[in-house]
């Protein structure tokens, strides 16, 4: 569309494709409501005011909000491939979303990247992606692939790529190690998310002075208000295991407002389907007591002018005519959502769309050099072992020091009545037979063993449950489907999940998948489970750079001091 065309349209020379009557625009940028027309020509908005159109979309009083943006997220963790992604997400309101493909490089580098790309090109939802900082996240485990800062250069400066994103290597940052200062080096002014859970003080000042612009990992207001004061941009976290979002509203004003967005980071399909994506964060922050309009500039503007993203987040001239028709404002209930002009969900559907076909197929991913039950054995060597345990509704951990229930041969085992089960993470690219080994409290599990191909952030195969022969069982149902979620009881499978791309994603509609998956948790939960997302929870026990014990295919990991640890005190 050319320059004249665009004033001829604002004027009112000439019609828009669309004009919208009767709306109730909700103005990010004053902030207000304000009662007016909108057209919107060439999928962009032209003018806001009394309009003639070739279309038109009467609103009868609605109000007409700016597309819904999530700042962080992981879209394999909702197992889904982008274009069901979009399909589950648009009719909640959402236009775009940042997403961070760590899961599927940690798998398939640069290959997996690519294929994200392929996979989110001209859907009803714009995908952006930052680029993994961290391929391998760390040391301490084995990954699928390696990316370089020189690998991060090559990608930079492609259409929907907008930074380098969270950067969990926050001690190779403080040790000024030299890849991880490369990789915010080559960044070249754009942003860099960080990933800071507990970091303070010095420390902090110096991660931040590296160049490293965010953080979503705030759990308390506290720690959310040392960042913002020394000049981090807070994404308040509320996804399906890590939520956040209720401790940091108290600390959200209308002089710092700005500085905070939403963002799911880890959601599951079911939530998803059943609960929301970023309008349920922003019905949650209203419900706390923010403001309507504030919570939704968290959702629109503030994320859009903190990527640098100059044409989306708001309803004015020049900007991309994306907007979520909501019926009730502090409920946040979409009843249509509009991508670049054009309707694209209503009524709480998606409409139809032909996605792109992303190219070859992923290549097979679940490689584990056969060991039987050797590997699992654990013989004891102290009066203390040392077990992780899981926190409630967070992806941190507790660690305890037990005395070890031992067998009649000298080996530790799972103690089912003290709800400590044994833990163990199978590397799963290499065919290395590297399998680590723990104990873990907090699942619930009376028998059986539940397992997932989904294991932060190098995606082995994690498995816990009560005898070694069900744990090998349920890593020989992953390994049959070639990715995915199984639960097992007696040598055999009650229920699974397949995730046959990269391990990490199913091919299926959402609903299948959430299917699927609740099929999983409510077999866990017929064998004693007490997690309301088992899956979940177990996938970020493999997950290194979260304190304070973790498991990884290397042996029981002490995050705090970022080191494999001796299983006995």
């Amino acid at each position: 569309m050319s320059l004249e065309e665009i004033i001829a349209v604002a004027r009112g020379l000439k019609p828009a494709d669309l004009v919208i009557h009767n709306a109730r625009v909700v103005d990010v940028l004053s902030p207000d409501l304000v009662a007016t027309d909108v057209a919107v020509h060439a999928g962009r908005v032209a003018g806001l005011g009394r309009y003639e159109g070739e279309n038109i979309i009467d609103l009868e009083g609605r109000f007409l909000c700016p597309g819904f943006i999530d700042a962080h997220l992981h879209i394999e963790s909702a197992m889904l491939t982008p274009p069901e992604f979009a399909r589950a997400v648009s009719p909640r309101g959402t236009t775009a979303a940042v997403c961070d493909p760590h899961e599927i490089a940690n798998v398939l580098g640069i290959e997996g990247i690519n294929y994200m790309l392929r996979s989110s090109a001209s859907l009803p939802v714009t995908i952006y992606v930052m680029l993994p900082s961290c391929v391998p996240a760390t040391s301490l485990e084995t990954s699928g692939a390696v990316l370089t800062s020189g690998d991060l250069a090559l990608m930079l400066g492609q259409e929907r790529i907008l930074g380098i994103a969270e950067m969990m290597n926050y001690p190779g940052v403080l040790g000024a190690g030299h890849e991880a200062l490369n990789k915010i080096r080559v960044s070249g002014g754009r942003r860099v998310d960080g990933h800071a859970p507990g970091v303070t003080g010095k420390d902090l000042c110096a991660y931040i002075g590296a160049g490293i612009h965010s953080d979503h990992e705030c759990v308390t207001g506290e720690e959310a208000r040392e960042k913002l004061r020394l000049g981090m941009y807070i994404m308040a976290r509320e996804g399906s295991t890590a939520r956040n979002l209720k401790e940091l509203i108290g600390i959200i004003t209308p002089e710092n407002s700005r500085r905070f967005m939403h963002c799911s980071d880890d959601r599951s399909p079911g939530d998803l389907i059943n609960k929301g994506h970023i309008d349920r964060n922003i019905r949650l922050a209203i419900q706390e007591g923010l403001e309507p309009l504030t919570a939704i500039q968290m959702a629109t503007i503030n994320t859009a002018e903190y990527f640098g993203l100059k044409d989306v987040g708001a309803v004015a001239p020049g900007f991309r005519a994306d907007f979520a028709v909501l019926d009730d404002l502090e409920d946040v209930s979409v009843s249509k959502v509009i991508k670049d002009g054009h309707v694209v969900s209503a009524e709480g559907r998606a409409m139809p769309f032909e996605a792109e076909p992303p190219g070859r197929v992923i290549r097979g991913t679940v490689n584990i050099k056969d060991s039987g039950t050797e590997k699992l054995k654990v013989k004891a060597a102290g009066s203390r072992v040392k077990v992780i345990d899981i926190v409630a509704d967070q992806i941190v951990t507790g660690k305890l020091l037990v005395d070890p229930a031992v067998d009649g041969s000298g080996f530790v085992i799972a103690d089912p009545e003290r709800d400590i089960l044994k833990i163990a993470v199978f590397e799963r690219h290499r065919a290395s037979g590297n399998v680590g080994v723990a104990f873990i409290r907090g699942i619930g599990l009376d028998e059986g063993a539940i397992a997932t191909s989904v294991a932060h952030d190098s995606h082995n195969l994690v498995v816990a449950g009560v005898t070694d022969a069900d744990i090998r069982a349920a890593v020989d149902e992953i390994v049959r489907m070639q990715g995915g979620a199984a639960v097992v009881a007696d040598g055999q499978a009650l229920a699974s999940l397949p995730l046959p791309v990269a391990g990490l994603m199913s091919d299926r509609p959402a609903k299948e998948v959430a299917a699927d998956a609740q099929k999983v948790m409510d077999a866990a939960r017929g064998l004693g489970c007490r997690l309301p997302r088992p899956l979940i929870t177990l996938s970020f026990m493999a997950l290194p750079v979260i304190p304070s014990l973790k498991i990884t295919d290397l042996g029981l990991v002490d995050v705090e001091r970022f080191e494999v640890v001796p299983l006995f005190e």
